[in-house]
């Protein structure tokens, strides 16, 4: 069998088959290379394709695939090392059967490879058995759940170790603990279960062709991945455009590595969220919310931090990740969104240890024009946003540039305020004169820091600040950081990014003849406009940042009277906005006698 092996492994990496057909003495092993079938694959019983070292099989099939054949394909996915964790997978093989085409996953279909070529299968626990292992490798079926089309965490499904993962579905799994000394590949280092995490055997019959996943609007989540024995083009499925039923944007689950607890209370974790923007674009990528950040900005890797910002625009084998609707319909995976990318290169990683894969280079190196913004809540975690710059962008929401905020639960969190959602991503076609509003949520009393800790392909000498409305301060967060406390509450018309200062001082409010007063006597705030100046809005704020009045459609008035009567006594922020966005602020005192 090795001089078979060898032989095979010289002619494949030279040369595609218009149809391939797999005896049961013939295995066909390729070592770091990709092998290509522009049809469809017949394995004969007993017959197997082994895919090592970082190769990839792709096929050219346009339609549904035809793949046949009780015979398998082998290939090797590293997960989590650590029973505690989840990862998001999608297999790349289903069930074998004497059916054609595309076929159910379950995880009895995992193994553990002993050498490059034999495999023993997993041991699979029963439901209440909650910790792997990794020698015997055994699998606590306890954690695996699918997700379609949900809007809550209650429609999570049990799967355990049914085989009724469709392909394209993807599942949640938990890993190991424990070592395993297997070298299947001959790297010279024990691999099974080290700094690379535990190595799954997948073996089944190869997916192929269109691979068609559900979806629903409202934002529905459903759980799908990569469901193909190669790398994904997660640009060019995302932004199909077939696959308009989604909001073409992908989520991966990022979960706090020092947390060992199988109890839901004690998860720190979130959504890593990923922005294609354009087909040829590396795209943007934010980190889920429990991640910490050093004061310079860089990621912190120690103490609570959950790990490394991850490249995602080649879904590596195995990845899974979830998406949403915006439509009742579906999306559909295609061969045309395959690519030989080898994991570990410079633009696809799979969710967990790093590993010491080959480099490559990719050659769609075009970076979106971003700026990245941290927001510090309480100094204890950090909520990171991405504003992008970019001609396709409207300032409406744009599928596959702007992101929704999945991890909106939180009691204290910010995000971009866009069409009254909450996103993390945001896109629009750089003005000047533009002002992007902030959401800050604080369920209590709340510490925020927000300042830029990145900026790709923007111009070095354009100003960024932080507006903030409480009293028309402009605070430069691109040199510097500007630092606030605000009271428990909602705050979407409060703190907006901008790009030019716009305060205007005394000198002009009383250039402009527009007076501002608190008549403590009457109980009434009052604003004098000789001039008839337009106004759009009135807001008035307490010291804590929370709006107590607010008015629209004020229009144009000689004279504008606000009762204060039920108001504390204290000092308050009075901001006039108008017609032509300039913002007139001042500070008042009321008193009132007997509060």
């Amino acid at each position: 069998m090795v001089n078979k092996l060898l032989s095979l492994l010289i002619l494949i990496p030279l040369n595609g088959f218009s149809q391939m057909y797999v005896g049961a003495s013939e295995p066909v092993y390729v070592k770091n290379q990709v092998l290509y079938v522009t049809g469809n694959i017949d394995l004969a019983s007993g017959s197997n394709i082994y895919l090592r070292n970082n190769s990839q099989l792709l096929q050219g099939t346009e339609s549904s695939s035809s793949n046949s054949g009780t015979g398998i394909l082998s290939v090797y996915q590293e997960g989590t090392s650590d029973n505690f964790e989840y990862n998001y997978w999608c297999s790349p093989v289903g069930i074998l059967n004497a059916t054609t085409g595309n076929s159910n996953f379950g995880v009895t279909l995992l193994n553990r490879p002993v050498n490059a070529t034999d495999a023993v299968p997993a041991n699979i626990l029963p439901t209440g058995s909650y910790d792997g292992t990794a020698l015997p490798l055994a699998i606590a079926s306890n954690w695996i759940y699918k997700l379609t089309n949900a809007g809550s965490y209650s429609q999570w499904s049990f799967v355990g170790a049914s085989s009724s993962i469709a392909p394209g579905e993807g599942f949640t799994m938990k890993g190991t603990s424990g070592s395993d000394p297997a070298d299947p590949e001959g790297t010279g280092v024990a691999n099974n279960n080290g700094t690379g995490g535990q190595r799954y055997d997948f073996r089944g019959r190869p997916n192929d062709g269109n691979i068609l996943v559900p979806v629903a609007a409202g934002n529905a989540a459903t759980l799908t991945g990569n469901p193909y024995p190669s790398a994904l083009h997660l640009n060019a499925f995302l932004l199909d455009p077939s696959n308009s039923a989604c909001t073409r944007v992908a989520y991966f689950w990022e979960q706090d590595k020092t947390v060992n607890s199988h109890y839901l209370s004690a998860y720190r974790g979130g959504y890593g969220t990923y922005s294609p923007g354009t087909l040829g674009s590396n795209g943007i990528y934010v980190p889920a919310t429990f991640n910490s950040y050093n004061s310079d900005g860089s990621l912190n890797t120690t103490g609570t931090s959950s790990g490394l910002v991850i490249e995602r625009k080649y879904s590596p084998i195995g990845q899974g990740f979830l998406i949403n609707g915006n439509a009742n319909g579906q999306v559909t995976f295609r061969n045309s969104h395959r690519v030989f990318y080898q994991e570990g290169g410079a633009l696809s990683q799979f969710a967990k240890n790093s590993t010491d894969k080959a480099l490559q280079t990719d050659q769609e190196s075009s970076q979106i024009s971003h700026i990245k913004i941290n927001a510090i809540i309480n100094n204890a975690f950090t909520r990171q946003l991405a504003l992008a710059f970019m001609q396709e962008a409207t300032d409406g929401i744009d599928p596959g540039i702007d992101a929704l905020n999945m991890d909106d639960a939180l009691p204290n969190d910010v995000s971009f305020w866009l069409e009254n959602g909450k996103y993390v991503i945001q896109g629009i076609n750089f003005d000047a004169s533009k002002k992007v509003p902030i959401a800050v949520k604080a369920d209590k009393a709340c510490a925020l820091k927000f300042y830029i800790p990145e900026t790709v392909n923007f111009d070095s000498s354009q100003n960024v600040y932080l507006l903030d409305e409480l009293d028309s301060s402009y605070h430069d967060i691109k040199n510097g950081s500007y630092e606030v406390n605000v009271a428990p509450g909602v705050y979407n018309d409060r703190f907006k990014i901008a790009f030019k200062s716009e305060t205007l001082g005394t000198g002009e409010i009383s250039k402009r003849n527009f007076i501002i007063y608190q008549d403590n006597q009457s109980r009434t705030l009052k604003a004098l406009n000789p001039d008839h100046l337009k106004f759009r809005s009135f807001t008035l704020y307490d010291m804590t940042g929370k709006t107590v009045l607010n008015k629209k459609g004020i229009l144009q008035q000689e004279v504008y009277n606000f009762s204060t009567a039920t108001l504390s006594s204290g000092f308050y922020i009075v901001v006039f906005v108008t017609d032509e966005n300039e913002r007139i602020s001042q500070k008042i005192i009321i008193s009132n006698s007997g509060s």
